[in-house]
């Protein structure tokens, strides 16, 4: 015994030296020590011990955690008896002893969560034993106001814990495969048996407090009421149909409540009890009141009939309207957000002809609107609030053309009122943040974006209005401007005013034009569009002429934007022709002025790169004007001198990092879409315009000839070259362009990629550029690698392709362990490139790879015994981990098991179940594509297998060659993989939300007729994990699957078996619901 409290001792000390000490060491040394304890055999004990008889919080805490990790663990989990016990003890824990630290509590009360959660399934003598949430709190309940916020509180944290989709959905059961389903049963089951009680109950309650007079000095009272209001959000914010909302989609949830809730939205009294708490309850209260009423105001439109919704939307508006007639609270940031929000439900949810159709809409629109002003008038108060109240506006204004009710709907009054604040509002701030030196709204582009765009909408609205005020305020902002640059006596500050209101101008006229709709616009809409215009070009024309002395960052990214928009809009089939070719040669001419004297301006010069390249591409109906443009003066200069002498983002600077030279490959890939316009077969106008870069390629060939050379020169050399080659490559995807930059590049040069690669393979800004551009090169993009019947060209380029993954791959092997922080910039980002590579080069259809053996040329087999030791040093984890490894590994997968799987078959044991295991959990990935693949691949194994079997029990003279003997014996030893993927699929077609149905369909066939025993077996156990009354039904679900399938792999059995596979999920997805039962069949499936 003396032992034991020596233990618990011990333990009580750790757990002081883990939350209080301030040395990091003792901290990390007690954290380990009970990491050890919660992992020991006894803790169960002595976590009971700890509470029984610990003396400090944190013990307590410890041991609340501890038995939380116990009841959620997944091997060897608890009896059902004992986690009874558990949730029991801790019922009667928590009440007899109130006064426990609130950390404590709310650990306790998690566990509490957690064991229902997890046990919700589980039944003793046919009683589901977990499901008495409400009884087990109303002994709380009917106790003093200490023991009331705890069974509140128990039933909140239920509430939110069984919403979670997080780490306990995969917790529920040992097969971890699809946790998503279970959890949305547990939550479904929940959301049917408790939830609307749980929400009756909270509103009673809250009912009972507003009718007290409530002591809100009192601390306890002041808790139960903020307990009431988190549980009552917590029910409304219930995800009722698992579609799991955020934030994010804010403007676009609607709360799916169950029909059989109905009763409580059509009582009156449920709306009102929200809005009288909010006027008679403090401030700090108020914002969870108001998330509740945000919640009650996006209920589903389709719970109410048109009169009853009619009704409900009535009361909310007058609710609403009471808030803006009292508006004291809203000087609360966290009320105002809120409040905001409840607005903007009002449109999200119901339709114009219905608001303007209720009884005080004339004066609330009016409120509205006076608040909206008053809101953007005040651009510093709660900034992020404001998103919401244009929202409320865009949507009223994009209504105006479709509204049917005779009722007048105002806007034309007020959305130009609305514009006019924003505006303004926008314009005035400028003085004051250059003055006080406050942070700029518009260097979060995010943000500005977002409100520009909804601008646009609200604009062109009462448009001529929006455009009078635009013309006026730009006139008068520009004359000052002009004034200004020509005073020898401007102050810095007043010219820095007027740049940044014409900054926030030339955003407006750009977002205000990129919201003209084409089918409601008008001929005069349009002329204003063109006075704006003409305004923007006009200032464009003053600022570039200023270039040489100085010019203003926000201004032109501003420009740019505008550019953006006006082309969006008007570089289409309905401009006159002279009109496209004026708007891009003035496009043009700007990216050319911007690249000049932006080009160490980062922003500027990216996005005048990605406006370049956008036109560059061209439209089909503009290619005489592009073919015009190319001849411009402009464009030749441009294609005749790509020099860092012209455009300084092309020069080799010492102080640049080496990724900073991305925006090269998008420089030259819009070049090289010019260059190809007029390029036809003129070899000696391709040879110019490569001049720079041959000259380049020379100076790298003649730096890797010598012993000595300057390294961080000849990197920054070398990564700028290869990254406008790719730019070019990738421009060039017609045959005879392509085929002139494979001349130039081969075999002159490869060499000098390949001794870049062996010389440094371990630095990543090095080798990622030159694998890129080989991934490029050999990709045979529109057909463009097609050589001629007599050219070898083919094989020799996949050689080069083979001797970079092999020079690359046996290099990168080397480095040894690498930290797991930097695994990915190190070594998986250049193997996943390589992955790329070899796919492309496989699947490009230009060269024969039969050849390669026939002649004893080792190319192909070097380059797939490459890739298989690269394989194998990837965990399984990471490959689903990194996305981009996933998608480039299982698309040159699904090429090798397409066209190589003689080379598949003919690998060591350990790697092809390396490989199957790679398919089977890419089978359960979230990314489609990646599963797609998976499926295509495991079809391409099944179909080899089954033709192997096939033949090897035909009675043939010859026999089956070495490899695919040896395979057929590696499979037959180890089946359970294969019939692990039978489960896998067969699981994700039944109890899946399946998006590629057709892709599962392909290799199930084959994947039951090599294992029809086994199969059989996971019929019976599915159809009898079914209730007595289903089974028969889920039998004749499974007779009809293989109803007319013959023991084939041919094309028409495939599909006969596709089109019974989708009846088959139908009739399952029938049979099952309302099904209790069905949670546990994945368990037949483990």
């Amino acid at each position: 015994m003396t032992d034991l409290f020596q233990s618990l001792a011990q333990l009580e000390n750790l757990c002081k030296q883990l939350y209080e000490t301030t040395d990091t060491t003792t901290r990390l040394q007690a954290e380990k020590a009970l990491v050890e304890f919660t992992n020991s055999p006894d803790c169960l004990s002595k976590c009971q011990l700890l509470l029984e008889r610990g003396s400090s919080s944190y013990s307590q805490l410890l041991a609340a955690t501890c038995l939380t990790k116990l009841v959620s663990r997944t091997n060897n989990p608890l009896p059902l008896e004992q986690r009874i016990d558990i949730r029991n003890y801790v019922l009667n824990y928590l009440a007899t002893r109130p006064k426990l630290a609130t950390f404590v509590t709310q650990a306790l009360i998690q566990l509490y969560a957690r064991i229902t959660k997890l046990g919700w399934f589980d039944c003793q003598k046919d009683d589901y034993v977990f499901r008495n949430a409400i009884t087990d709190v109303t002994r709380f309940l009917q106790d003093s106001v200490e023991y009331c916020i705890i069974g509140v509180t128990i039933l909140s944290q239920l509430t939110n814990e069984i919403n979670q989709v997080s780490a306990t959905a995969f917790l529920i059961e040992a097969d971890t495969t699809h946790p998503l389903t279970k959890h949305r049963k547990i939550a479904s089951s929940f959301r049917d048996s408790s939830l609307f009680d749980i929400f009756t109950l909270s509103c009673n309650l809250l009912k009972q407090a507003s009718g007290k007079n409530l002591n809100l000095n009192d601390e306890s009272q002041h808790g139960l009421l903020m307990q009431l209001l988190k549980l009552t959000h917590n029910c409304l914010n219930f995800d009722f149909i698992g579609t799991s909302t955020d934030e994010s989609s804010d403007d676009l949830c609607t709360v799916q409540i169950p029909t059989s809730w109905r009763s409580a939205f059509l009582d009156s009294s449920t709306l009102q009890l929200f809005f009288d708490l909010y006027h008679s309850i403090p401030p700090s209260f108020s914002p969870l009141v108001l998330s509740c009423l945000v919640q009650i105001a996006s209920v589903r439109r389709s719970l109410f009939n048109n009169a009853e919704r009619a009704k409900f939307l009535s009361h909310l508006v007058d609710g609403v309207k009471r808030i803006l007639e009292n508006p004291q609270s809203l000087s609360d940031p966290n009320n105002y957000h809120e409040f905001c929000r409840l607005l903007a439900r009002l449109k999200s949810n119901y339709q114009l002809g219905e608001l303007v159709k209720v009884e005080n809409y004339p004066e609330v629109i009016r409120l509205i609107a006076n608040f909206t002003v008053t809101s953007l008038q005040h651009w510093e108060f709660a900034p992020n609030s404001v998103h919401y109240l244009l929202s409320l506006w865009q949507r009223l204004a994009a209504s105006v053309p479709y509204v049917k009710a005779t009722e007048p709907h105002m806007l034309e009054t007020y959305t130009p009122e609305v514009t006019k604040a924003y505006i303004t509002s926008r314009l005035e701030s400028v003085h004051i943040i250059l003055r006080d030196g406050l942070e700029d709204p518009l260097e979060d582009t995010g943000l500005v974006q977002q409100q520009l765009d909804q601008l646009s909408t609200i604009g062109r609205c009462e448009y001529e209005k929006t455009c009078a005020l635009l013309v006026q305020l730009f006139d008068q902002s520009a004359q000052s401007y002009q004034e200004l640059l020509q005073s020898a006596s401007a102050s810095p500050m007043d010219i820095a005013v007027q740049e940044g209101r014409l900054t926030w101008l030339v955003y407006i006229i750009g977002a205000v034009i990129g919201g003209r709709v084409s089918f409601a616009s008008t001929d005069e809409q349009d002329a204003m569009d063109g006075e704006l215009v003409c305004r923007v070009l006009q200032l464009m024309n003053l600022t570039d002429s200023r270039l040489a002395q100085a010019g203003n960052e926000k201004l032109e990214l501003a420009m740019l934007s505008f550019f953006e928009q006006f082309r969006k809009i008007y570089i289409g089939d309905q401009v006159q022709k002279s009109s496209k070719s004026l708007a891009l040669f003035l496009f043009l001419s700007s990216s050319i002025t911007n690249l000049k004297y932006w080009g160490r301006c980062e922003p500027i010069t990216s996005k005048t790169l990605q406006l370049l390249n956008d036109l560059s591409i061209g439209y089909p109906f503009l290619s005489c004007s592009v073919r015009k443009l190319v001849k411009l003066s402009a464009v030749q200069f441009m294609l005749n001198n790509h020099t860092s002498e012209h455009f300084s983002f092309l020069g080799i600077n010492n102080q640049s990092n080496l990724t900073d030279m991305r925006c090269r490959t998008t420089f030259y890939t819009a070049l090289g879409r010019l260059l190809m316009v007029d390029l036809g077969e003129d070899e000696d106008q391709y040879e110019q315009f490569m001049l720079p870069l041959t000259a380049a390629f020379e100076a790298v060939a003649q730096m890797f000839s010598t012993n000595s050379f300057n390294e961080q020169e000849a990197k920054r050399t070398l990564v700028g070259l290869v990254r406008d080659l790719r730019g070019i490559a990738f421009a060039f995807n017609a045959k005879t362009s392509f085929m002139m930059l494979f001349e130039w590049i081969y075999p002159s040069y490869m060499p000098i990629l390949q001794r870049a690669i062996e010389l440094w393979y371990h630095d990543p800004a090095c080798t990622t550029p030159v694998l890129k551009l080989m991934a490029e090169l050999v990709h045979n993009r529109s057909q463009r690698l097609q050589f001629d019947v007599s050219s070898p060209n083919g094989i020799l380029l996949f050689r080069e392709t083979s001797k970079m993954i092999t020079m690359y791959g046996n290099r990168i092997l080397t480095l040894g362990e690498v930290p797991k922080d930097q695994v990915y910039a190190l070594k998986l980002k250049g193997i996943s490139i390589c992955f790329s590579m070899l796919k492309a080069a496989l699947s490009g259809s230009y060269v024969n790879f039969g050849v390669f053996r026939l002649y004893g040329d080792d190319a192909l087999d070097n380059a797939l015994q490459t890739f298989i030791k690269l394989l194998l040093s990837i965990p399984h984890s990471d490959l689903l981990d990194y996305p981009k490894l996933s998608q480039s590994y299982y698309s040159l997968l699904e090429v090798l098991t397409q066209d190589h799987m003689n080379f598949i078959a003919s690998l060591e044991p350990h790697v092809i179940m390396y490989i199957l295991s790679s398919i089977s959990e890419g089978l359960t990935a979230l990314d489609t594509m990646v599963c797609t693949g998976c499926c295509s691949c495991l079809d391409h194994i099944v179909t080899y297998l089954f033709k192997q079997l096939s033949r090897s029990t035909k009675k043939r003279a010859t026999p089956l060659n070495q490899e695919s003997d040896r395979f057929l014996h590696i499979m037959q030893q180890h089946p359970e993989m294969i019939q692990q993927m039978l489960s896998t699929v067969l699981n994700i077609i039944i109890f899946e939300d399946c998006r590629n149905q057709w892709s599962m369909s392909r290799p199930l066939l084959g994947l039951i007729l090599l294992n029809e025993k086994y199969f059989s077996d996971l019929r019976n156990s599915i159809v009898n994990s079914q209730p007595p009354e289903k089974q028969q039904a889920m039998h004749l679900c499974f007779e009809n699957l293989m109803e007319g399938i013959e023991r084939n792999l041919l094309t028409k059995n495939r599909d006969r078996f596709t089109q019974n596979l989708s009846a088959f999920r139908r009739e399952v997805n029938d049979s099952m619901k309302n099904s209790t039962y069905g949670v546990n069949s994945n368990d037949m499936m483990s």
